[in-house]
């Protein structure tokens, strides 16, 4: 029988496999993360779903499905000896919804991922939400993937990572928040002294590029920010849009119990109309909690990634894009199994 911790393919010290699975490579993040991928030389392929049927272009090999057709699965992660799994559900009315996407979506692939080569490496794009799963829905079902990963593992070699909010040139879930920053505006959820970490996009995709790419796996989850320890608080990120823009940013207080209201509202005519809502009572909880802060040292110390991009670049990079034409979706971005990736944003903290 050939033994595995012989041979240099399967070895974290020999040479790199080149092929690589990846989920939720249509959104935000998972497109700057399959950017980054491609660009290191891997052999990229990525899991999507359009209405049209029409396939997405690039130096890809695009595998039509979605994260409950077990069939697809195994052809997205045939002969993969990584998978990076970023899709998952960022709205729902139940918990149920999110985890038949967030934990059965993990266990899924997971096992076709076993089944598919002896010893694969599977990378799962968690959430800063996982660290406190009480808050929601969705926190309770971003742990909950975490647990099942390491339940279906059974000695495979995997690894979490859980980012803060991500942010950066073609996210929509900020974007409203940023143009009214730009504008002079800035609606604050929460308690004025929250604080919270960020993470432009692109970090995050070298932080991924780093770990596929190297010997560093370990299981985590680790948590990871722009550099910025002890996070910001809102004055500090509106004082670097007044510097950006050149005038003053006003802080304008949300009131909590009116959005509570609106999200109780919504997610009942959810339930009874069948859409999915993005906010709940839960998203609530998750927009006012007082600490996002992430602590990075485990991850730095154990694989030596460095952030490169500091919060007024990112800032400027992000609303420098604001300026050329929006690209025309192609993609599905269905509620019941959502291709984007699960980073932490503003409004959805996925």
């Amino acid at each position: 029988m050939q033994n595995l911790q012989d041979d240099r393919r399967f070895s974290l010290k020999g040479p790199m496999p080149r092929t690589l699975a990846i989920t939720g490579a249509t959104g935000f993040i998972g497109a700057a993360l399959m950017r980054k991928l491609t660009a290191g030389g891997w052999h990229v392929r990525a899991l999507y779903r359009s209405r049209t049927g029409a396939r997405p272009e690039g130096h890809v090999d695009w595998i039509r499905g979605s994260l409950a057709d077990a069939e697809s699965l195994a052809r997205l992660v045939q002969g993969a000896e990584v998978i990076v799994h970023c899709a998952g559900a960022v709205r729902g009315a139940s918990q149920e919804q999110f985890d038949r996407v967030n934990i059965e979506g993990v266990l899924r692939l997971a096992q076709a991922a076993r089944r598919s080569h002896p010893m694969p490496r599977f990378l799962l794009i968690s959430s800063l939400a996982a660290r406190t799963p009480q808050l929601s829905f969705y926190a309770t079902s971003k742990r909950g993937g975490e647990d099942a990963l390491r339940t279906a593992a059974q000695g495979m070699v995997w690894s979490a990572l859980r980012p803060p909010a991500v942010y950066g040139p073609g996210d929509r879930e900020m974007r409203p928040l940023f143009k009214a920053m730009q504008r002079g505006v800035a609606p604050v959820l929460g308690r004025p002294e929250a604080r919270f970490s960020l993470l432009y996009v692109e970090d995050l995709a070298g932080a991924v590029r780093h770990i596929v790419d190297g010997p560093h796996w370990d299981i985590g989850p680790f948590e990871l920010h722009d550099g910025h320890s002890g996070g910001y608080s809102w004055r500090e990120v509106m004082d670097t849009f007044a510097r950006i823009v050149g005038r003053p940013v006003l802080q304008v207080r949300v009131p909590a119990a009116a959005l509570n209201a609106i999200a109780s509202i919504n997610q009942a005519l959810a339930r009874l109309m069948g859409y999915p809502p993005m906010l709940t009572p839960g998203k609530i909880r998750e927009l006012t909690h007082p600490d996002w802060v992430c602590n990075d040292a485990p991850f730095r110390n154990f694989t030596g990634w460095q952030p490169s991009i500091s919060l007024e670049e990112g800032l400027k990079l992000t609303l420098e894009s604001f300026k050329a034409p929006r690209p025309q979706a192609v993609f599905e971005e269905g509620a019941e199994w959502l291709p984007q990736c699960t980073g932490t944003n503003y409004a959805g903290l996925r």
